[in-house]
């Protein structure tokens, strides 16, 4: 399997190459050259497997450049550290199944692929005798899934920036309580769109980038998009043994489309999704895009869902360029445009593919806390702010009686203050959160300016 960049500039690499490219080189997605089909006759025989054989059968479709044996031994690591054998286990509460993506050592979703692409990493700077030095945003959970997935590594640095203020106070301490010697935290003044803005630039500059061997392990990445499409798969298995029913809905908060993005690689690959349900928060870009074809930037809204809270979705893009049949120099086209008007459109032929593809809506801070409490007294089962999201948009879009499996991608328990504002009691913590305020931490405040952190990265750099 070979890789190319979504503008056309970059193509023939192999996995390992497009992992450690990570954002391509002429400022594009990697993407594979072709997505490999599941045959329906082989569909039912995946249910059988045990989550890190699905991982396996998936994963060896997309990387031909790492041995079987060395493969499998991979993702039997990635998920040792998971506290439920099923890694992803799914869950019935009234009429939704639950995918339960939080039992990794930071209880978000991002484990699933973060613990996969560190060891990755470290596979592959061990075979090169390299090093690294990662640079990466996050609105949340991505920062401490990617630090937990590399700290105390020998050959990685990890620089991770965070909108001061703009994560939950969870969030922040399960970044910052890590002191090993090869993690930076930094605070930017600013919002997550700045950091991500600011990670584009400098894997910009290609000077910088192969001068300190950067890294990267935002959703730009294509490993974290490859790790993510397994669940999907998983879900469906579990539900199609106990429901007996062939097509589903999958129901995903998201903001910065990387989630469901994976969702439609599986769609792709023959999984058979009716439709992927694109649920978001106040900050709408995506929902307007599925809805009414209007991509276009508006300010960011701090909102209960703050790993949500973003208004331009770096994987969007890999989208676009499917949306456009592959013509690479469109998308290149298309992004022009979009960096400089700050807006998007679309023909009609575009939109009813979208159609086919998604559904959407939008839920606001009040029905946010209105469905935790709604769902809680129901059910007993207690959602976080942004699977709560999912849960509503879910209860909006879908049509019976198709089954609907909607992603829980963070532990209540991260997003205690909205839990509490919505049920009136604490969500309770699982041990790792215990006293996690008390612990001591380290973290830099600084500009959300690109100079500043490729100095800041220059001077702590391996």
């Amino acid at each position: 399997m070979q890789y190319l960049s979504t503008r056309g500039q970059v193509s023939d690499l192999s996995f390992k190459e497009a992992v450690m490219m990570g954002l391509a080189d002429d400022g594009g997605l990697l993407l594979p050259e072709h997505i490999p089909l599941i045959p329906p006759d082989e569909l039912d025989s995946l249910t059988e497997l045990s989550y890190p054989d699905l991982a396996f059968n998936i994963l060896q479709r997309f990387i031909d450049d790492i041995p079987a044996s060395r493969l499998r031994e991979l993702i039997q690591r990635s998920y040792a550290s998971f506290t439920v054998p099923e890694v992803t286990p799914v869950v019935k509460k009234g009429n939704l199944y639950i995918l339960e993506l939080f039992h990794g050592p930071t209880l978000a979703f991002k484990d699933v692929a973060l613990q996969f692409l560190g060891n990755l990493f470290e596979l592959i700077l061990t075979e090169r005798k390299e090093r690294m030095n990662i640079v990466g945003a996050t609105s949340g959970d991505t920062g401490s899934a990617a630090i937990y997935g590399v700290r105390g590594k020998e050959n990685i640095n990890i620089f991770i920036m965070h909108p001061e203020g703009r994560v939950s106070p969870i969030q922040e301490k399960q970044m910052t309580t890590v002191l090993d010697a090869n993690v930076f935290n930094l605070a930017i003044r600013g919002s997550f769109d700045d950091g991500q803005r600011i990670v584009k630039e400098i894997f910009g500059d290609l000077a910088f980038k192969n001068e300190h061997a950067l890294g990267a392990v935002n959703s730009i990445n294509w490993a974290r998009v490859l790790a993510q499409v397994v669940y999907y798969f998983y879900a469906w298995g579990q539900v199609r043994k106990n429901s007996n029913c062939h097509d589903v809905y999958f129901s995903v908060p998201t903001g910065n489309f990387g989630d469901i993005f994976a969702g439609y690689i599986a769609k792709e690959m023959g999984l058979p999704i009716r439709r992927l349900i694109l649920a978001t928060n106040a900050n709408n870009i995506l929902s307007r895009f599925v809805r009414d074809g209007d991509y276009s930037i508006g300010d960011v809204v701090q909102t209960w869902s703050p790993s949500m809270d973003i208004q331009i979705s770096s994987n969007f893009e890999r989208y676009l360029y499917y949306l456009h049949n592959g013509d690479t120099a469109a998308v290149s086209a298309a992004m022009t445009t979009f960096k400089e008007s700050g807006r998007l459109s679309f023909t009609a032929a575009q939109k009813a593919r979208i159609a086919e593809d998604f559904l959407s809506c939008s839920v606001s801070n009040d029905e946010t806390l209105a469905t935790i409490r709604d769902f809680y007294q129901a059910t007993g089962y207690c959602l976080d702010p942004h699977t709560a999201i999912g849960v509503k948009a879910a209860q909006i879009c879908a049509e019976a009686p198709i089954p609907v499996i909607c992603l829980a991608t963070a532990h209540p328990a991260k997003f205690g203050e909205a839990v509490h504002q919505a049920i009136g009691i604490d969500p309770q913590r699982p041990p790792c959160l215990v006293g996690i305020e008390e612990q001591p931490s380290r973290c830099e405040t600084v500009d959300a300016d690109t100079e500043v952190i490729k100095a800041f990265v220059k001077a702590h750099a391996r």
